[in-house]
């Protein structure tokens, strides 16, 4: 299946600066991520004090107000509540912007078409710069680029657009580029999770990575099981079930995917607080255990729960960093694995394929941590997504067996590893020593983002 990665790049923070220097600059204009293909000229156009959005030839009614909101967002961006003064020839006023979207459909679906043109012309009365996508997910791509061109000038104290004539062409090279957040080591209050979905945009990054449960809390209301938050840092660092639904449908109308993930049967000592039934023993408390059958029944509630929220295609099932050292040293455990004829390595495999199922039964793909695949690849689902982050070399070996993969090295792109360097950050090709067509379109990338918030 595939890999994922990709060369747009992330304004998150620290890594503003870097963002910088992996971008176009012509005339002291910065375009970030690069785009496909740029063209200028050399005239200078003023921002009109009444910018317009016009969509003539478009078929995109914009019946839900994505199209409005983002081009205000951007104006907002752009005249930075600076007082704008008209003082320029009214031939040189660029009046707005027409936007022409061919599709009609504004559903989130993963893989769509986000390519764009955006052509601002040096002259014409009136002067509007025009953008056109497949669908208003290109769109506000080429919004956002769009800003980019325009700066206030303090002097003069109007906005401006330097060297038109632009011709821009822009697509991404994955179709997956997501950054993590990490509400259980440090819960990220609602605005905040917004505000970070909100610099997604400006790099074009597509996927909000929501690891959202872990050994050190368990935040976010599960209605089948309720006690399940008992695992909480405390009863007010939690999300109920619509605080989720309304930060899936900020990002959605952003042009950004939430993909949640419970990583089992490993980093679940939170579970245990409200159900200490799914604890090996009150005194050795993860992975889950694996003799009992509850445990696969919250899986179950928890993805039957997760359906009715997140609509990303994708689910992720983690299954990384899995200590099963708690199965062979409680009696009742060792013995169910000897009725099944499982030594704990066995046992490891047997609770991932069988959590696979369970997310395949509610619709989902799924995404497991790379160890899933280093230990029994060949026994995972077809339809696995396999999360690169230990190191080099694994990409190639999953997509040669058909499966897709997520690149996310933590050398190079882990933001909590603060050794790691922009070079390497930038350098870091997810692609290296895959050369088959067909193979590196099963390819996506992924950025893990600062645990603190």
């Amino acid at each position: 299946m595939a890999c994922i990665w990709d060369t747009h790049s992330l304004h998150f923070g620290l890594l503003f600066g870097i963002l910088l220097s992996f971008s176009v600059t012509t005339n002291g204009l910065k375009l970030w991520p690069m785009p496909k293909s740029v063209n200028y000229g050399s005239k200078t156009l003023y921002w009109s004090t009444n910018m317009q959005l016009r969509t003539d030839g478009s078929n995109y009614a914009d019946s839900s107000g994505i199209l409005k909101e983002a081009f205000e967002r951007v104006v907002n961006l752009i005249e930075a509540d600076h007082i704008i003064e008209a003082k320029f020839a009214n031939s040189s006023v660029l009046a707005g912007v027409n936007v022409v979207v061919h599709s009609s459909d504004d559903t989130l679906n993963f893989g769509i078409d986000e390519s764009y043109t955006l052509n601002v012309p040096a002259k014409g009365s009136p002067l509007y710069a025009k953008i056109e996508a497949s669908t208003i997910f290109g769109a506000l791509h080429a919004l956002e680029t769009f800003s980019q061109l325009c700066y206030f000038n303090f002097t003069s104290k109007v906005v401006e657009l330097h060297a038109a004539p632009w011709t821009i062409y822009d697509l991404p090279r994955f179709p997956y580029r997501g950054l993590l957040i990490d509400t259980s080591r440090h819960y990220l209050p609602v605005p905040v999770i917004k505000s970070v979905i909100d610099s997604m945009t400006y790099s074009k990054l597509n996927v909000l990575h929501w690891h959202i449960v872990d050994d050190q809390s368990f935040p976010i209301e599960i209605p089948s099981y309720p006690k399940l938050w008992d695992g909480a840092y405390s009863y007010t660092e939690r999300y109920t079930i619509n605080d989720a639904i309304d930060i899936v449908k900020y990002a959605e109308r952003k042009g950004v995917n939430v993909l949640a993930e419970i990583d089992v049967p490993g980093h679940t000592l939170s579970w245990g607080v409200g159900y200490s039934s799914l604890w090996p023993s009150k005194s050795c408390r993860e992975p889950l255990d694996v003799s009992n059958e509850f445990s696969f029944k919250v899986i179950d509630g928890i993805l039957s729960d997760f359906s009715k929220v997140f609509k990303f295609k994708f689910v992720h099932l983690g299954g990384d960093e899995v200590n099963t050292s708690c199965w062979t040293t409680t009696p009742r455990i060792k013995e169910w694995l000897n009725n099944h004829h499982m030594n704990e390595s066995d046992g490891y495999r047997y609770f991932v394929l069988r959590a696979q199922q369970i997310a395949l039964s509610h619709g989902y793909d799924i995404i497991n941590w790379e160890e899933t695949f280093n230990n029994f690849g060949d026994k995972l689902s077809p339809r696995t997504v396999v999360h690169n982050w230990l190191g080099g070399g694994v990409a190639q070996k999953v997509v040669a067996d058909g499966l897709r993969c997520i690149v996310s090295n933590q050398d190079k792109w882990y933001l909590d590893h603060l050794d790691a360097t922009w070079e390497g950050f930038y350098t870091n090709e997810p692609l290296t020593n895959i050369t088959n067509p067909a193979q590196q379109k099963l390819v996506r990338t992924w950025w893990r983002g600062m645990y603190v918030g």
